[in-house]
């Protein structure tokens, strides 16, 4: 049967290779053929400021005072959020911080406690 990777974004198994692309029919979605990532490999660690390893679970302690963005509170550096939750993007750590609520912050804005 078909030898292509499902797309990314839909999971259509009908995708078709032109040139050095992918291709879905479905849902018109194209990427590069040397964008299919083995599901086998680890992520790369997520590292402090300091340059720690970080885990789902550690406790971090805000190292910058950090505006919120669409209001006018701030995240005071000293602050320790407890219980992170690592995830990937831009801002690779979900916190709830008592006062704020839920938020996204990034490493290199945290020190392991």
């Amino acid at each position: 049967m078909n030898e292509f990777p499902p797309c990314p974004q839909c999971n259509s198994l009908l995708t078709y290779e032109d040139a050095n692309l992918y291709i879905c029919p479905e849902c018109a979605h194209e990427w590069p053929r040397h964008a299919t990532v083995a599901e086998d490999e680890p992520p790369a660690a997520i590292r402090d400021a300091v340059g720690n390893e970080l885990h789902d679970g550690d406790s971090v302690t805000v190292i910058k005072d950090l505006k919120v963005k669409g209001s006018s509170l701030v995240v005071k550096m000293g602050t320790k959020v407890k219980n992170i939750r690592l995830v990937t993007g831009d801002h690779d750590i979900d916190c709830r911080i008592d006062g704020i609520g839920a938020m996204q912050l990034k490493s290199q804005f945290v020190k392991k406690a």
